[in-house]
């Protein structure tokens, strides 16, 4: 494996494969790696000739108040998980290399941005869009791999690349979860025992949407009440958002007709802690 931290190097390395005809599969990262970010670089080896992982802690989607300083890093880890799993390089830029002095640019998916957990997480997929796009840029790759578990994301990336026309086709894998159900997060870390127990109630109140569901009921309202009812019987946990909405623009639904995205956002003591689900009707 070949780890590059500068830009120019970066291109050159894929031009150079591109010249050979192979395909680039891609999967940026944050580091601190776990099993979900492990399915998608499995899911490039399998789709791609060449794959490629980024790490790097964009400071430009994290707010005043959050936790960019102390966000879980281990880049010696993270060389030796991934140079066993078989990738080709890693690209690890500073935060020079992705934003040089004077820099002035940023991009915004109008309509988007500013729903679920852009709500309260301000200019945050501002700064993900942003990254991603120089990313793509740097490594032009035919495959981009992002996890179900930010969902927000990945809808908004996919409608980022068709609207500039960028020919990457970014696919959403499903989320890996602990085997009592929660979701595998960097964030998870930050958990003490007791709260890592509370934080089970995310993944319950999904699968309660889901039985809801399979029971008849489609009226997203009741299915939303009955999602917060059980997260609020548990002491540990404070709901910033739980909402059923419609999978391409992120709007609110009424009735679940065909599918519908369960999303919810809630902190657990201190941990601000994501996950959602794919409401189906069974025709």
């Amino acid at each position: 494996m070949r780890t590059i931290n500068k830009a120019a190097e970066m291109q050159d390395a894929m031009n150079r494969e591109k010249s050979l005809g192979k395909t680039i599969g891609f999967v940026p990262t944050m580091g601190f790696l776990h099993q979900g970010h492990l399915s998608l670089v499995r899911e490039s080896l399998k789709k791609a000739e060449v794959t490629v992982v980024s790490i790097f802690v964009n400071p430009a989607q994290f707010g005043p108040q959050e936790d960019f300083k102390d966000y879980p890093r281990d880049i010696h880890r993270d060389f030796e998980i991934l140079e066993k799993e078989g990738v080709d390089y890693l690209f690890v830029p500073g935060d020079e290399e992705m934003y040089p002095e004077g820099y002035k640019t940023y991009v915004e998916v109008s309509g988007l941005k500013d729903k679920l957990c852009g709500r309260s997480r301000s200019g945050h997929f501002r700064g993900v869009c942003t990254v991603i796009l120089k990313l793509f840029n740097i490594v032009e790759p035919d495959f981009a791999f992002f996890g179900q578990k930010d969902a927000q994301q990945a809808i908004i990336l996919k409608r980022m690349t068709a609207d500039l026309n960028l020919k990457v086709k970014v696919e959403a894998l499903p989320i890996v979860r602990e085997e009592d159900g929660l979701a595998l997060s960097s964030r998870n870390t930050y958990l003490s025992q007791e709260e890592r127990r509370a934080a089970l109630v995310l993944s319950k109140s999904l699968d309660e949407a889901r039985q809801m569901v399979e029971n008849g009921e489609r009226d997203a309202g009741r299915i939303v009440n009955g999602m917060r009812e059980m997260i609020d019987r548990e002491p540990l946990a404070r709901i910033d958002y739980v909402e059923i909405v419609d999978m391409d623009n992120l709007d609110p639904v009424n009735n679940i007709e065909k599918e519908a995205l369960a999303a919810l956002a809630v902190f657990v003591g201190k941990v601000r802690l994501i996950d959602n689900t794919i409401l189906r009707v069974k025709e």
